[in-house]
């Protein structure tokens, strides 16, 4: 789960993007949402698993690249995923596969604000970047049978699940969106040496308390 959320994050650091979120296979190849750069992008990737539609089910079928670089000019294509994508501010979407040989397990999605195609080169680094984890995480299941990966995919899961109560619990406590929520126990648990999960965990049941992010640091 930690990492996954900074491969989304890396990508969005060094592609020019805006957001990004992945989704993984499981063993029944569906595609479950492991990690997302915001908490905005995690519901846009629920929503194409739960209607069926979207870059990421594409490229995952296909296996290969799916981009729009315009979604008001190409509604038509994903007619539930678009609008919800526009409204949440986003203007292109491009899906790269997981894929090694003639395995794919899974797609990672790039969000962008404005229309318009990614430069070539960052379509590379993206690729790479992508490749790299597939084979990291395919070594990964070679070393471990079908019940160590089930429970994975569960515990990552539900480590989402944790994240997510974290989030609320924040953002009604400090008065932050989602985004701003996630961004302060992000940036907490990376300046305490803490696991992402651990920290949310102990936000939930009231074992660790944030500090109140001083007035413009949101």
């Amino acid at each position: 789960m930690e990492f996954l959320i900074r491969l989304c994050d890396h990508c969005v650091r060094v592609l020019g993007v805006d957001a990004a979120g992945l989704l993984l296979a499981d063993p029944q190849d569906r595609l479950q949402v492991m990690a997302a750069s915001s908490t905005q992008v995690w519901q846009l990737e629920v929503l194409q698993t739960e209607i069926g539609q979207g870059p990421c089910l594409d490229c995952h079928r296909a296996g290969v690249a799916v981009v729009t670089t315009d979604l008001a000019a190409d509604g038509e294509r994903w007619p539930r995923f678009s609008p919800a994508c526009r409204q949440a501010g986003f203007a292109a979407v491009h899906a790269l596969p997981m894929r090694y040989h003639d395995q794919v397990i899974g797609a990672m999605n790039l969000f962008a604000h404005s229309p318009g195609p990614l430069h070539p080169d960052s379509v590379r680094i993206a690729q790479a970047l992508t490749d790299v984890a597939t084979i990291g995480l395919l070594h990964h299941r070679e070393r471990a049978d079908q019940a160590t990966l089930i429970g994975q995919l569960h515990t990552a899961v539900s480590s989402r699940v944790v994240i997510e109560q974290a989030n609320g619990m924040l953002a009604e406590r400090f008065g932050l969106t989602p985004d701003q929520a996630f961004r302060l126990l992000r940036q907490y648990a990376r300046d305490h040496n803490r696991r992402l999960t651990d920290l949310a965990a102990a936000v939930v049941t009231g074992r660790e308390d944030l500090y109140r992010p001083e007035p413009g640091s949101r």
